[in-house]
């Protein structure tokens, strides 16, 4: 009788595996670290950020000075000056010049200073002079005041960032609820209701997954412009809607037609009409798919550039226009610039991670029958 060997335990991981996991870990990272410098470089102060990078404030080897040489008045200047056992022109020692023990030599100011100074590789602690003005300058209205890396003192006016960030609010929340109410009603129709043409008009709202919304902003405009919508929060609400119904009707019926039809019939032979079926049902059972394209809508309304810029303007600037101005404006001002890039992220990453035990979920909806 012979014996089949059973495999126990886990299976060796092939190097297939271990390239896998690395490429995975070096994309986490290349995402990772730039999200890192824009928080620490939005909370330090204005003249560090001119001075020096966003790393510095962790544990690290710098030059540190030890010491100065002076250099006698006998010695011309206009030739080759040896210091440490090392030639150089003056520029050069101006520029600075490392010796062969390990320290970097460099002339201080012009040449009536005739002074060297000594410095040498240490490691630097923790060293974070953070702080929240940044964060006050980009949010105020008024004129706003900061150090630059030589300590001058420069003004500018405040970006306003809040108005910007309600303002961005009161287009995403509608432009995210009303789509998914209006979906979800669909989807279940098209999902478990009977009525005529309800394939061919299916067919239309997948075809319309394919077709690029820039060519409906201009006939979009013109109508906007008729109806007295253009630069109003109602005409924002009513195009991210159009825009954002087609992904969700489908995403929502993938996964409302793979509910199991005894509840439905079980509910209608209890007398519940369709109506109270969607609310009682549909709606509690549907939680993930709806869940997974609020996600999406949030992110894309939120982020969203183009049809803030065309149909509301700067009547009702939003986050990503005000980020835009201030990139105009401000742009040598990196303090300020991240300071607005992280508050245009906290949101929606808010969003993301509330709603995360939904998204895998909503996006596998109807994509393995069972």
């Amino acid at each position: 009788m012979t014996r089949v060997p059973v495999m126990a335990g886990k299976k060796r991981r092939g190097p297939g595996r271990i390239i896998l996991n690395i490429v995975l870990v070096l994309i986490v990272l290349a995402w990772t670290v730039p999200t890192l410098g824009v928080l620490v470089t939005s909370f330090r102060d204005s003249r560090d950020i001119f001075s020096s990078g966003w790393w510095t404030i962790f544990p690290h080897k710098a030059w540190s000075k030890i010491g100065e040489i002076q250099v006698e008045e006998g010695i011309s200047l206009d030739d080759q000056i040896v210091l440490d056992g090392k030639s150089a022109t003056f520029a050069e020692w101006r520029e600075g010049i490392e010796t062969s023990k390990g320290r970097r030599l460099k002339w201080y100011g012009n040449k009536r200073t005739r002074m060297v100074e000594v410095f040498e590789r240490k490691w630097v602690g923790f060293s974070a002079n953070l702080t929240l003005e940044n964060y006050k300058n980009v949010l105020a209205a008024g004129e706003i005041t900061f150090k630059d890396a030589e300590g001058k003192e420069i003004s500018r006016m405040g970006q306003n960032f809040v108005d910007a960030v309600l303002n961005s609010l009161a287009v995403t929340i509608p432009s995210t609820v009303i789509p998914i109410l209006i979906a979800a009603f669909a989807a279940y129709a098209f999902a478990w209701m009977e009525f005529p043409g309800r394939k061919s008009l299916f067919v239309v709202v997948v075809a319309l997954l394919v077709v690029p919304l820039q060519i409906a902003l201009i006939p979009v405009l013109r109508d906007y412009t008729r109806l007295n919508l253009n630069g109003s929060f109602l005409g924002m609400w009513l195009a991210h809607t159009g825009f954002g119904l087609p992904l969700a009707i489908y995403l929502l019926f993938n996964y409302i037609s793979q509910l199991p039809r005894d509840i439905f019939e079980s509910a209608f032979i209890d007398g519940a009409t369709p109506f109270q079926v969607f609310v009682r049902l549909v709606l509690p059972l549907s939680v993930p798919a709806l869940a997974s394209f609020a996600i999406f809508q949030f992110l894309w309304v939120w982020n969203d550039y183009l049809i803030a810029l065309i149909f509301l303007g700067d009547k009702n600037r939003v986050v990503t226009s005000a980020l835009a101005a201030m990139v105009g404006e401000k742009g040598q001002d990196w303090h300020l610039l991240t300071s607005g890039a992280f508050l245009s992220m906290i949101l929606p990453l808010c969003v993301f991670f509330a709603l995360q035990r939904y998204f895998v979920r909503g996006l596998m909806a109807g994509s393995v029958k069972g």
